[in-house]
């Protein structure tokens, strides 16, 4: 007789986990249903699917929070001011790309590859969370620019917004190169290219800026 409604050795959690690593490989809208009752928990029926989940967007949603609270934390440290500017950014991205080419999940950014696998019209909210995530780590990067400009470290009269959309250019399009397999020794080699470009501009600092924020910091302890 086959069995009816959520099996006992149903794993709430651990279905979040296989729905999470479904949603990241194929997006919300390519994601259906019917992967998705095969996959969790060996296969559930429709109605110990609704019963334990609501629905496929009350699904979704839980593991985008999922992914916020564990692997997307690896660029939490662009707002940590205890670490160097330059230092921070360095450590997002090399944390970042680190992640996304590791074995054990679907390779890429599910933040980043949100916006390529972008839901139909009728369901664009369901991403919301993740276009608010990208644009936490976009202001976290200019915070890192504007830390290196009132710092002396970079150039008074460099372009902010310019320099922070390289930086998140280039960490939006590692997903593209760990889902194309390219390998993490290469991508972290670039990482170390990129940061020439900060180091490039910290040659050009003028020993004024270096002034300016000496005196700034003397007028202030005084």
């Amino acid at each position: 007789m086959a069995q009816m409604g959520r099996p006992r050795t149903f794993d709430r959690d651990h279905a979040v986990e296989q729905a999470l690593h479904l949603f990241w490989q194929h997006g919300y809208d390519a994601t259906s249903l019917a992967q998705l009752k095969a996959r969790l928990g060996g296969g559930i029926s429709a109605p110990s699917f609704y019963a334990a989940f609501g629905s496929k967007e009350a699904l979704f949603d839980e593991c985008v929070q999922r992914y916020l609270a564990t692997f997307a934390q690896v660029t939490e440290c662009l707002w940590d001011e205890s670490l160097p500017p330059r230092q921070a950014i360095e450590t997002a991205l090399r944390q970042s790309a680190r992640m996304q080419c590791e074995d054990g999940h679907p390779k890429g950014c599910m933040v980043s590859l949100g916006v390529m696998s972008a839901p139909s019209p009728e369901n664009a909210r369901v991403v919301d969370a993740l276009t608010q995530s990208r644009a936490h780590t976009r202001a976290g990067i200019f915070a890192c620019v504007e830390r290196g400009v009132s710092a002396g470290q970079l150039p008074g009269n460099i372009h902010a917004p310019a320099m922070a959309t390289m930086f998140d250019s280039f960490l939006q399009g590692i997903s593209i190169l760990a889902r194309d397999n390219t390998p993490h020794e290469v991508i972290d080699a670039a990482i170390t290219q990129i940061l020439l470009t900060w180091d490039n501009a910290a040659t050009t600092v003028l020993p004024t800026d270096r002034n300016d924020e000496e005196g700034l910091i003397d007028s202030t302890s005084e």
